[in-house]
């Protein structure tokens, strides 16, 4: 297992973000609600809930409110994995979900950016 280090805990979700999203999304999966591709028969994967990154760690994703979800976890490997064409069109049912709780939601502020410098002019 890997240690959280202060090098990469901007883009984890610590214990306080993961309280505040579970409860925001009354802990349940954003993709069961809708009932979106249901046909796994193990209901354990249904059972088991994870907090998903809509923009990935590896891509500079921070680990904010406005950047995560509740999935269960065979939604979750869905999503990461893309093996079945899904992930595009899951990608923009999470988008749609996090502009619903953030009216302010900007996609752009959920990356980490090493030189974000404000600009003159």
């Amino acid at each position: 297992m890997r240690h959280r280090t202060s090098k990469n805990m901007k883009f984890q979700f610590d214990e306080e973000t993961r309280r505040i999203i579970y409860y925001r999304d009354n802990g349940s999966c954003i993709f069961c609600r809708q009932q979106y591709h249901m046909e796994n028969k193990d209901p354990w994967l249904y059972q088991m809930k994870d907090i998903m990154h809509y923009i990935n760690k590896s891509q500079g994703g921070l680990g904010v409110p406005q950047n995560g979800a509740v999935g269960c976890r065979y939604h979750h490997m869905l999503l990461d994995n893309g093996s079945r064409g899904l992930r595009s069109e899951m990608i923009e049912i999470f988008k749609e979900y996090l502009m619903q709780q953030y009216p302010d939601w900007n996609e752009d502020s959920l990356r980490y950016k090493k030189w974000d410098f404000p600009t003159f002019g």
